[in-house]
C-alpha cells in the first residue's frame, strides 16, 4: 500500500475521518483487497494518524460492511461473495434510478455538456480497447450523476455500497465484451438526462443495473 504522506497527523475525530477516507480510496484503488488484513500500526505509520484513530475507522468501517474483525486475529478486508454483490446491486439500482431522475430535472447545460464529453471518452476507451480507463470513466461518470442530482442520502448510501463491490467490478471491466455491453447504457443514462426526461433516465439507470446483476451471476 503506497504511502500517503500528504495526510497530516491526526487523532480524534479528525483522525478517525482521516483514516476512514484513506482507507475508502485504497480499496476503490485496489491498494488492499478482499481477505487481506489491516495491521492497526502500519495503517496508522501509512496514514500518519494514531493507532486509537485507526481502531476507530476499523469499527465504523465494519458497520458499514467494508471490514470484517476475525477473534483474535484482527481486522481484515471484507470478502464480498457474488450473491452479495447481486444483493447489493439491487439495492443499487433503486439509488442509481432515483439519482439519474432528479439529476434529469435539475441538470444545466455546463452538467450536460461535462457529462457528455465523459460520454464521448467511454466511447473512445471502447474503442482503443482500454477497459481499465473505461472503468475509471464509468466511476466517474456515476459520480458526476450523483453530485448533479444533489440528493445526500441516496449518495451517501452509493458511496458505502460501491466500496463493498470494488473488486467484483474490477473484474467485469477486464471481462471480453463488458465494455460494448455497457457503454449504450451509460450513454442512454446521459442521453436522458440531456433531455431532462427523468422517467427515461430513472429506466435507463434500473436496465444498467440489471445488465450489470446478470452479468454478475455469469461470474459464478
Amino acid at each position: 500500500m503506497p504511502r500517503t504522506n500528504e495526510v497530516a497527523p491526526h487523532e480524534g475525530e479528525a483522525g478517525k475521518q482521516a483514516a476512514m477516507a484513506a482507507l475508502r480510496a485504497a480499496l476503490i484503488a485496489g491498494d488492499v483487497v478482499p481477505g487481506q488484513r489491516l495491521v492497526e500500526a502500519e495503517l496508522a505509520e501509512t496514514f500518519r494518524v494514531t493507532r486509537a484513530s485507526v481502531r476507530a475507522a476499523l469499527i465504523d468501517l465494519t458497520a458499514e460492511g467494508l471490514v470484517e474483525r476475525i477473534p483474535n486475529r484482527g481486522a481484515r478486508v471484507r470478502v464480498v461473495t457474488v450473491a452479495e454483490a447481486v444483493a447489493i446491486t439491487e439495492c443499487r439500482m433503486v439509488l442509481e434510478g432515483l439519482c439519474a431522475a432528479k439529476a434529469a430535472e435539475k441538470a444545466t447545460d455546463d452538467q450536460i455538456e461535462a457529462l457528455v464529453q465523459v460520454g464521448e471518452q467511454m466511447r473512445a476507451a471502447v474503442a482503443d480497447g482500454e477497459p481499465m480507463k473505461y472503468s475509471a470513466l464509468n466511476r466517474e461518470l456515476h459520480r458526476m450523476v450523483r453530485e448533479i442530482a444533489d440528493q445526500p442520502v441516496a449518495g451517501e448510501l452509493l458511496e458505502r455500497l460501491h466500496g463493498q463491490l470494488v473488486r467484483h467490478q474490477f473484474r467485469l471491466a477486464m471481462r471480453d465484451g463488458r465494455t460494448h455491453v455497457s457503454l449504450p447504457e451509460h450513454l442512454a443514462i446521459i442521453d436522458a438526462i440531456a433531455q431532462h426526461n427523468p422517467d427515461a433516465a430513472e429506466w435507463a439507470a434500473r436496465e444498467h443495473l440489471r445488465s450489470v446483476i446478470t452479468a454478475l451471476k455469469e461470474t459464478e
